[in-house]
This record gives structure tokens, C-alpha cells and sequence, in this order.
């Protein structure tokens, strides 16, 4: 007799509970130590004094400057955390300038955010300063500050400038390091893309290799627009990371290769790793690569990339590829195109940034969405006595980042952050003692915030809300009573971002995703008839598939967003999510094409190219047009054994792919 089924197990939508899961991510433990001194230390001295006080408040200041250190080089530390600073100085100033005003601060404050959500559009450390500018801004408006008005910001200033002092303090000893790690990361990350091949686990690694560039050239850039021709280091770093181009050009025809013939040799990707080391280690004249003999395509532009990359990290390894061989079609890799070109002047951006800000819809659209919710908080607090009301309006300006994704996530992740500190913060406030015991607590508290910000929003969230509330008992004294209330405003909070800042905004799916994808398709088919076209421009192509995998990067973290929102956006996000996977397949597929073209495979006929440009552009068209994917049965001819077959077959695979009809 069958087993009759249990009650069926009700368990909350994935939508909901998105990001309670902690992510994988290992423990920064310098950055563990910092930020326990860096915060605990100002505590002890301002008690030392007498000022307990003043030593909160640089302790407030130095909380900014570690959720603000994000960054790995160090010049480009010395931004995240310097500039911020400056800005959240101007908004404590502000705030404190307005303090007990009434409406006057109300009007102040929704000024103040309409700025900060405006100028968070410009980039990374515009993000983080508008943030402070308005933090600050609230706190100051919303607690009692040391008089006279000068003197709050000097103090958050002051723990600002703690961080940055304590962050520096290895930069003599690892003044390229970080660059060199990082150009060694994507180093390792191709060799474990090589390892993948002809598996299905290559997709998620060629995803890692695109991070790990994006971050790469970042970085390396970051330092090229300040010291470009006047230091040999970066001049190598970057040929370093330029070499390991054609390795990546090289991947798709490896894959494609490994599914028919089985895995690549292992000497491979070891020759990957070698090099990945030679460049942390910053060393020279290895022995010469012992690699297998190339005797296909595929395998001679792998066998070609891999000895080119060698020439450059390994000068003293190799004077030159196999005898007979012809090198790559780049032979100076110091001059090979970066991902973006040369940054322009400092003038030049700065200009570009402000006309971006002032005449971008979207700079506007979220400028004002965020002054009207921190508007309606402010408002709310004057209007009804609440305690200590500057915690409504914090929570509606961290929940409201959208560049730290979705705000019906954070809104929900914001919640089970908090209701978590509380709970330890309840335990903290209620069973220490007052008063020296805070300094070892706060360190201990100070130290879980870089430990769990990698874990995810509501881990953050958990780790830092106990210590601002230890740091706002020192200020005013109210110690377990200041739990309860903390929650209500948090609840309040969240709840007016979510109607406020939510659901009477909605975007269309089009201005949002559709658009992009459409974009990126569009841009797809320019790409194939580039790579078959009857021009050699090798640079060109190559800032091609690099510009097309950062717009495809950029719409996949835009997808991952909106699956954690409720339906419709998410259900339809689900649905076209597989062509987004479709679209990258045919970049790839595109580029082992024209690997193997070049190296020795017949080329495709024109005809055949021209099939594949006018079905790609006819599906962006139509995803320009549609809410909702359709089939399309695509009939492409060619020679089923020719370089374009598995091409394709991509292309078909994504105008196949169909949605379910949620208009």
C-alpha cells in the first residue's frame, strides 16, 4: 500500500528570502583588525580625556570610513575614504546648522537628499559621498551635537582621517601589490576557465574571467590617469593584463574544441597558474614553457596566446614563439588597446559628470524619489513625537541605494538585519557595564562588520546596528531603552521606502532591462559582422567583445536584481533570464569563429554572416517591441561542418527561447 503524501511543506517565495542566505566569501582579517582599532581606539582616548563624547563621535566617523574602504588599490583607498569624508562633513555641518528647526530642517534635509540621490549616479565614490552627505545630514539634524557647529564635523572627520592613516600604513611595503594580486587573479581565473572547457561549468567561469577583468583594468586604470608614462611598473602591469587578452579570445574555441575531443591537456592551464604567480611574485626568467604540440586551430590560438603572454610576464622564458610560427596579431603588447583607452582629463570628466547629473532622467527620476522619502520621514518625526526620530529617515536613505540593489530586497533584508542587532544589541546594552567595558565591546562589534559585509546586506546590517547604538548610548545616555524604539523606526522606515520609494514608481520592464538586453543583442550583431567583415582591425574587435561583455555583465547584475522583487518583475525576469545566458553563447561562440579563421580554419561565407546579423537584429527589434519573449523557429544556412555551425545553432538556441505571458 502506497504511503499517503504529508501535509505539504509551506515555505515563503525565493523572492522573499533572497539574500538571507550568507554568500561564500572568506574573512578579510586585516580588514578585522582595522576596523576594531579604529573604532575602539578614539572611544579609549575620548574616556582617557574625560570627553567620552568626543570620542564617540570620531568613533561615528571612523564607522564611515570602514563600510566606505572598499576599495584594493591603494590610491584609489585614499578616494573612497578622503573624499566621502569632505562630503560628510558638509552634511553634519548642514545638519547641525538646522538642528531643532522644525519644518526649516525638514525642507533642509529634503534638499540635501535630493543632491545626494542625484550626484549618486556619477560613479563608486560619488555613491559613497552622496551616502555620507546625507547620513550625516539626518544625524546631525536629529541628535544634539557638541557646540559650537564646527565642532561635530572635525570630530567625524577626525575618525575618518583614523581609518585612512591606519589603511596606509602598507602602502610603502605593497605600493603595487594590489594591482599586480589582481592582474594574477585573472591570471588564475582564466586558467580555471581553461580547466572548464568542455564542461558545463565553463559559463560560470567565463563569468568570473569578466569580473575579474572588469576589476583588473579598474584598478590599473585607476592609477594609468594620474602617473601613465612615468612609472615602469604600472607600463609592465598593464602589458601583463593586456597578454592575458588573447588567452581569453582563445577560451571559446579551447570549449568548443574540449566538447568534441575531450579536456585539454593539464600542462595547460599549469602554464596559466605559472604565470598567474610570476606576475604576484613579480619575477622573471622561468624556464620555458613545456607545452604540447598545437596540431588543431583551436589548439594552435591557445598554444600562440599562451607563448605570447610568456614573451611579456617571462621576458627572459622565451625569445620568441615556435620557430617558424607566426605571433599574434598584437606584437607590442605595451601598446595594445585597453578596455576604455587612455582616461580623459580630470577637467574633462568632471564636466561629463555634471552635464550626467543635471540631464539624465534617470539622475532626476531617483533624486526625487529619495528627497520624497526622506521628505515624508522627516515629516513624519516632526509630526509625531518619536524618540531619537533621526533612525526613520537612516533607514530610508540605506534602503533606497539602488546601486546597492533592489529596494524591495534591502527594504526586506533591512528589517531581518536590524530585528538580529538588536537582539545582540539588547544583550550588549543590558548586560555590560557603562563606561571602560565599552572599548573592548565596541572592538569586538567593530570587528564584524568587514567579517559579515561580505556575507550580504542583512549581515551588514546585523553587524552595524549594535555598534551605532552603543555609540548613540554613549551620546545620550538611554542604554536597554533605546532597543524597542530603534525597531519601530526601522519598521517605519522601511515601510515608507516601500511605498514611497517602491511601488508608486514602477518602472516598465522596457526602460529597465528590456532596453539593455535589446542593446546588447543589437550590439552582438555589429559584433559578427565585424569579426567576418573584410577588414583586419584586431583592436577593434577586441574593444568590441570587451565593451559587449561588460554590457552583458552589467544587464546579468540588473537581472539578479530584479529576481529578488515579488511578480511580475521577478516571474518575468526567471522567464528571460535564459537569454541572457543565449546571448553571451553567441559572443562566445562568435569569437572561437574568428580564433579559428585565424588560424588556419576556412572562413565562413559571407552570405552566412549576413543570416546571422539579420536574425540577431530582427530579435532585438522584437524585444524592443514585447513584454514577452515569443519562439521563432530560425532557419539559418550554411555548411553544418563549417567554422559558422556552432554559431548557429547559438542563435537559433535564442530565438527559440519563449516566456510565459504575464502582461
Amino acid at each position: 500500500m502506497a504511503r499517503s503524501a504529508g501535509p505539504a511543506r509551506i515555505a515563503p517565495p525565493a523572492w522573499l528570502t533572497a539574500g538571507l542566505k550568507p554568500e561564500a566569501a572568506p574573512v578579510p582579517w586585516a580588514a578585522v583588525v582595522r576596523a576594531a582599532v579604529a573604532l575602539s581606539v578614539p572611544l579609549a582616548v575620548g574616556m582617557a580625556a574625560g570627553k567620552p563624547a568626543y570620542g564617540a563621535l570620531v568613533s561615528m566617523g571612523a564607522l564611515s570610513g570602514v563600510i566606505g574602504d572598499t576599495a584594493d588599490a591603494y590610491r584609489m583607498r585614499v578616494f573612497n575614504i578622503a573624499v566621502p569624508q569632505l562630503f560628510g562633513a558638509l552634511g553634519v555641518t548642514l545638519g547641525t546648522l538646522v538642528f531643532g528647526e522644525g519644518w526649516v530642517a525638514v525642507a533642509v534635509v529634503t534638499v540635501i537628499a535630493l543632491v545626494s540621490g542625484m550626484i549618486s549616479s556619477i560613479g563608486a565614490v560619488a555613491s559613497v559621498s552622496g551616502l555620507l552627505l546625507l547620513l550625516n545630514a539626518v544625524v546631525g539634524a536629529g541628535l544634539p551635537m557638541p557646540e559650537p557647529w564646527w565642532r561635530a564635523p572635525v570630530l567625524l572627520a577626525l575618525g575618518g582621517l583614523f581609518v585612512l592613516v591606519l589603511t596606509l600604513l602598507g602602502w610603502p611595503m605593497r605600493r603595487a601589490a594590489p594591482e599586480r594580486e589582481a592582474v594574477a587573479a585573472t591570471y588564475r581565473a582564466v586558467a580555471e576557465l581553461y580547466e572548464a572547457t568542455g564542461t558545463p561549468s565553463y559559463d560560470e567561469k567565463r563569468q568570473a574571467v569578466t569580473a575579474s577583468l572588469n576589476q583588473s583594468y579598474d584598478l590599473v586604470l585607476a592609477r594609468r590617469a594620474r602617473q601613465h608614462g612615468r612609472a615602469s611598473s604600472l607600463v609592465r602591469i598593464l602589458a601583463q593584463l593586456n597578454v592575458v587578452i588573447p588567452l581569453v579570445e582563445a577560451a571559446p574555441a579551447a570549449h568548443l574544441r574540449a566538447r568534441l575531443l575531450g579536456p585539454l591537456p593539464p600542462e595547460i592551464p599549469a602554464a596559466v597558474r605559472d604565470l598567474a604567480d610570476a606576475v604576484e611574485e613579480g619575477r622573471t626568467g622561468a624556464p620555458a614553457l613545456d607545452l604540447p604540440t598545437p596540431e588543431r586551430p583551436a589548439e594552435k590560438a591557445v598554444d600562440h596566446a599562451l607563448r605570447y603572454a610568456a614573451t611579456v610576464v617571462l621576458p627572459q622564458a622565451l625569445g620568441s614563439a615556435r620557430a617558424g610560427e607566426t605571433p599574434l596579431a598584437d606584437p607590442d603588447p605595451f601598446n595594445v588597446d585597453d578596455r576604455l583607452g587612455r582616461p580623459a582629463a580630470l577637467r574633462v570628466r568632471a564636466r561629463r559628470a555634471a552635464r550626467a547629473v543635471l540631464l539624465s532622467e534617470a539622475s532626476w527620476r531617483y533624486g526625487l524619489r529619495l528627497a520624497l522619502c526622506v521628505g515624508l520621514a522627516q515629516a513624519l518625526v516632526s509630526l509625531v513625537p518619536v524618540p531619537r526620530s533621526y533612525w526613520v529617515a537612516l533607514t530610508v536613505t540605506f534602503v533606497m541605494k539602488p546601486d546597492f540593489g533592489s529596494v524591495f530586497s534591502r527594504a526586506v533584508l533591512r528589517a531581518a538585519g536590524t530585528a538580529a542587532g538588536l537582539v545582540l544589541a539588547a544583550l550588549v546594552l543590558s548586560q555590560v557595564p557603562r563606561g571602560w567595558w565599552d572599548v573592548p565591546v565596541l572592538a569586538v562589534l567593530a570587528a564584524l562588520i568587514p567579517a559579515s559585509s561580505a556575507k550580504g546586506y542583512a549581515f551588514q546590517t546585523a553587524a552595524i546596528t549594535p555598534v551605532i547604538l552603543l555609540l548613540s548610548d554613549v551620546l545620550n545616555h538611554q542604554g536597554f531603552d533605546l532597543v524597542l524604539p530603534r525597531l519601530y523606526d526601522s519598521l517605519i522606515g522601511c515601510a515608507i521606502a516601500l511605498v514611497a520609494g517602491y511601488l508608486l514608481w514602477p518602472e516598465s520592464w522596457h526602460s529597465r532591462i528590456g532596453d539593455r538586453l535589446a542593446d546588447a543583442v543589437a550590439d552582438t550583431a555589429a559584433y559578427v559582422g565585424r569579426a567576418f567583415g573584410g577588414t583586419e582591425d584586431h583592436g577593434g574587435r577586441l574593444r568590441a567583445r570587451r565593451k559587449l561583455y561588460r554590457d552583458l555583465s552589467t544587464v546579468r547584475s540588473e537581472f539578479q536584481r530584479a529576481l529578488t522583487e515579488p511578480p511580475p518583475t521577478g516571474t518575468r525576469a526567471a522567464a528571460w533570464w535564459p537569454l541572457v545566458v543565449a546571448v553571451e553563447r553567441i559572443v562566445d561562440a562568435t569569437t572561437a569563429a574568428r580564433i579559428r579563421v585565424d588560424h588556419g580554419a576556412p572562413a565562413p561565407d559571407p552570405a552566412e554572416v549576413t543570416a546571422v546579423e539579420r536574425e540577431l537584429r530582427e530579435l532585438a527589434d522584437g524585444l524592443r517591441g514585447t513584454d514577452t519573449l515569443v519562439e521563432v523557429r530560425a532557419e539559418l544556412p550554411g555548411d553544418e561542418n563549417g567554422v559558422l555551425a556552432p554559431l548557429r545553432r547559438e542563435v537559433g538556441a535564442a530565438r527559440a527561447i519563449a516566456g510565459p505571458d504575464l502582461r
